[in-house]
């Protein structure tokens, strides 16, 4: 499978008092795009050693499909992966291990179980954002609604919360929203779901890639990264401060310079930054043309 789960390792000091001309670079996240490579067309435009080598490739995912989830259906397991799509780019937080048991459990046909786990997940994301955020909000309407609450099982409470925090992005909101909506519908009684378990458990994850896609995204153009930066992602520098940056992006970067290297080596990020950098105050734009103006050559993970 095409997926990476890329631990940091640094190499060389970093020099935090120094941090002016420094930015924090994503480099932890995950992600699948088997889905992807499985649907893809081989073109005749191509050349013919790339299109002998993507149907090699093709032939080794199928391979490893027929692996892990067995002979017997496996028809109906390419159709399910290809039909969920590529599982997102995303920072390390806590939902990656659930989300990919329910992929997994889709893939194999457990469709019930891929619904209302994923409902499930849908649930526990929302609390442990307003568990991990509400002591940044003390001085907030909000937080004297739920500090001393330690689980929400009605979604709006926490939704309306996030919301007003600032803190969920505004398509993130419509996908919980929408969520919470088939939850209803799934856990509740309805003997509809005994024939549309599978398009319901479908429906349920591509609202989950939305929103793990969208809000805890390793690369894109959310508003906390810096723009213009091809395949890096760095965090804005008023951006360090929010509470759900600095609670959930921070622990998954490493605070660099313009110059910084990334190398791979036996499937580990290895950051290399020992440069020596001026003490002086620079902009995010000023950050990214020295950057990119420096050119540096490196062994980069998998860009988006």
């Amino acid at each position: 499978m095409d997926r990476l789960i890329c631990p940091l390792e640094s190499c060389g000091s970093v020099a935090y008092n120094l941090a002016n001309m420094k930015r924090y670079r994503v480099l932890n996240f995950d992600f699948d795009s088997t889905a992807t490579l499985l649907s893809m067309e081989i073109r005749e435009d191509w050349d013919e050693k790339i299109k002998e080598q993507h149907q090699k490739n093709k032939q080794n995912l199928i391979q490893e499909l027929l692996s892990r989830y067995g002979t017997q259906a496996a028809e109906v397991e390419r159709k399910n992966l290809i039909d969920m799509g590529a599982k997102p780019f995303s920072i390390l937080a806590f939902h990656n291990k659930f989300f990919e048991q329910i992929r997994r459990a889709f893939i194999m046909g457990s469709y019930y179980p891929a619904l209302t786990s994923s409902c499930a997940l849908g649930e526990r994301i929302l609390n442990h954002l307003v568990r991990n955020l509400r002591e940044d909000f003390k001085s907030t309407p909000e937080y004297k609604k739920i500090y001393r609450k330690d689980s929400f099982d009605n979604w709006d409470v926490p939704i309306n919360t996030l919301k007003s925090w600032q803190v969920l992005l505004p398509d993130v909101v419509k996908a919980f929203q929408d969520l919470s909506e088939l939850r209803r519908r799934s856990i509740h009684f309805d003997p509809a779901v005994d024939q549309d378990d599978r398009p319901l458990a479908l429906q349920a994850i591509k609202y989950l890639s939305k929103i793990i896609g969208t809000q805890f995204s390793a690369f894109g153009s959310q508003p906390w990264f810096i723009h213009g930066t091809p395949g890096e992602s760095y965090i804005k520098k008023d951006a360090e401060r929010l509470p759900f940056i600095k609670h959930i992006y921070l622990p998954n970067c490493q605070l660099v310079g313009p110059q910084n290297r990334i190398e791979i080596v036996d499937d580990r990020l290895l950051v290399q930054d020992n440069n020596k950098y001026e003490n002086v105050e620079i902009s995010d734009e000023e950050f990214r043309d020295l950057r990119f103006k420096l050119n540096i050559p490196q062994n980069d993970p998998p860009r988006h």
